[in-house]
């Protein structure tokens, strides 16, 4: 999957959001970063930082199994992208691991490039990128949502790889064995050891601690570690999980033609990548105006249910209990007007939502939640755009043996059954290598409980290609393999926790509140044994450092902050004070 670029912020941001949560804390009833005995003894020692004492000299001199450095070299205080956030003077590495020619007769490695800051903070943190990878995004280490900054700002060594091909092999180097194991999950377990060796011969010291953390495909890689790589991170910052991509683009899939069914006959539109090309516009089977009025009724129905009329639907489970598509939205009478659904669209907008089957009743992927995003033009990139030309890609990723996909021409049942077969060349298959080890019985994730590692993952409930209720189904299963009864707020809670993100779609964006910093609390949680009872975020209307969100309704304050709360507890208006500022709400 492929996720959009997030925006970032400068720090002067920073120092505004976390001043905001220090005064928050002292509002909310259940106040973030609460020191509990139970978290206290199971943190693990603070990060003691150093100076760098080696940069230029690494690219001659640093030696690793398979390891080859083609660059070190200095670089000044400011920016690493343009407008993005300003970090510390630092000496970025790149280099590549295990090098080799592949079957397909193309050459792959595992491309990376390391920051390392000056003035360190003694923590490692991998940067998980998000989309199909194969490309060495700067080492930033972004944050999830709309960042506050980057773990590269905070004074972390940050590594970011292309997960071992590249862009012009995407999506074909699925046909590659060792390329589709490399996306996987091995590149994380050969990059890890050689960042950490790096590190120490950089400062004289290896990390103290260890991150890994990131978005869509990035969260997967992280939840990936967290499975099989336990005792390589102490903190796992999981956004927006694909931890079961190949059924997810198996569900978009399954919808594809569904909708090219109810769209205007022979509407088109550019293809995104290649402008001279020509694709269905699969957005006419549900316009934005449509959309937009299934918005409101979700609105209407569902958005007191937290104490406040405010725009945003913080109590999830009670929305989805509440709201009826068929009762809820106005049946076209005659020809479709933007304020009415026809009986047709009806029928498989709720069957996405119900969840993608199979004509046999199998479940392919999750059920969605209703939300207010639905009118998000990314909610409609998902569904109608990328359906079509990044999901595809399942055909080389995820099935066995590799092939083309024409997404309206599919056998569903034969396309399942191909994400789970072997055979001589590839004895692994895709479910066992892209999707998460113990996804059903997260047995593993014990000794990360045991050892005070701490997972702390976020989602926003909009996200239309990986389901916000998939992410609580696992919270809950998870509860069960740790000894708990499964329930919302069981035995996992001491060792991770999930905050959903009401209103943003797929990583950000949507009418929400999804800027925020997630690092800073793990860091504290880890360290300081303080777990995070909320995370303070902050929505991006006009006039935001750092850029805006469009999609934040004009009605808000531009600044308007709200508490994330740990799921099940909901973001509840305390019934005094202004709509547009947390300490107005209590997560309870």
């Amino acid at each position: 999957m492929r996720t959009h670029p997030t925006r970032r912020f400068p720090q002067r941001h920073l120092a505004l959001v976390l001043a905001s949560a220090g005064a928050l804390a002292g509002c909310a009833s259940s106040p973030s970063g609460t020191t509990t005995p139970a978290a206290a003894a199971a943190r693990l020692a603070p990060a003691v930082g150093a100076s760098l004492q080696r940069c230029e000299d690494l690219a001659a001199q640093f030696s690793h199994p398979q390891t080859r450095l083609d660059s070190a070299a200095a670089v000044a205080a400011g920016a690493v992208v343009p407008n993005g956030p300003a970090a510390g003077a630092h000496c970025l590495v790149k280099g590549q691991m295990r090098p080799r020619k592949g079957v397909d007769g193309q050459d792959y490695a595992i491309g990376f490039e390391m920051r390392l800051p000056q003035a360190w903070n003694g923590r490692f943190y991998y940067q998980a990128n998000g989309g199909i990878d194969g490309v060495v995004q700067p080492a930033q280490g972004a944050l999830g949502g709309g960042p506050v900054t980057g773990a590269l700002a905070q004074g972390f060594a940050v590594i970011s790889s292309d997960a071992g091909h590249t862009g012009r092999q995407n999506p074909r180097f699925g046909a590659d064995p060792q390329a589709r194991a490399d996306y996987g999950y091995q590149a994380v377990g050969t990059l890890t050891p050689m960042a950490k060796a790096l590190i120490a011969a950089a400062y004289g010291k290896g990390p103290d601690r260890s991150y890994i953390g990131g978005c869509s495909n990035g969260g997967r890689h992280a939840m990936v570690a967290a499975s099989r790589y336990s005792a390589d991170y102490d903190g796992f910052l999981v956004g927006a999980p694909g931890y079961r991509l190949p059924y997810a683009a198996m569900a978009q899939l399954w919808a594809a033609p569904q909708w090219k069914a109810l769209s205007t006959p022979d509407a088109t539109q550019a293809h995104p990548f290649a402008p001279n090309v020509r694709i269905p516009d699969l957005g006419t089977a549900l316009t934005a105006a449509e959309r937009s009025t299934v918005s409101r009724a979700i609105t209407a129905r569902c958005d007191a249910a937290d104490g406040a009329a405010d725009g945003i639907v913080s109590d999830t489970a009670a929305c989805q209990a509440a709201f009826n598509l068929e009762r809820d939205v106005p049946t076209c009478a005659g020809e479709r007007n933007g304020q009415c659904l026809t009986a047709p669209q009806k029928r498989l907008l709720a069957s996405v939502h119900a969840g993608a089957r199979t004509a046999s009743g199998q479940g392919i992927y999750s059920a969605f939640h209703w939300d207010t995003g639905i009118a998000s033009p990314n909610w409609a990139q998902w569904k109608f755009v990328n359906s079509q030309v990044l999901d595809p890609a399942a055909g080389y990723i995820f099935m066995t043996p590799p092939r083309s996909v024409d997404p309206f021409n599919l056998d569903i049942d034969a396309a399942l059954k191909a994400i789970t077969a072997t055979n001589e060349a590839f004895r692994e298959s895709a479910d066992t290598v892209i999707t998460v080890p113990g996804r059903d019985n997260p047995v593993q994730w014990q000794a990360l409980r045991q050892r005070g590692a701490k997972v702390l993952m976020y989602h926003g409930v909009s996200d239309a290609i990986f389901s916000a209720a998939d992410t609580e189904a696992f919270m809950q299963r998870l509860d069960k393999a740790v000894g708990g009864a499964g329930g919302a707020a069981g035995r996992a809670s001491d060792f991770a926790r999930y905050f959903p993100v009401p209103g943003m779609a797929h990583c950000s964006a949507g009418p929400s509140t999804d800027q925020f910093d997630a690092l800073g609390p793990l860091v504290r949680w880890v360290e300081q044994g303080q777990a995070p009872d909320m995370l303070l975020a902050r929505a991006r209307g006009a006039g935001s450092p750092g850029g805006a969100n469009a999609e934040v309704p004009a009605s808000w304050g531009a600044g308007r902050t709200r508490p994330l709360c740990p799921w099940p507890q909901v973001a509840r208006y305390n019934g005094s004070g202004s709509l547009d500022d947390a300490a107005s709400f209590s997560c309870r």
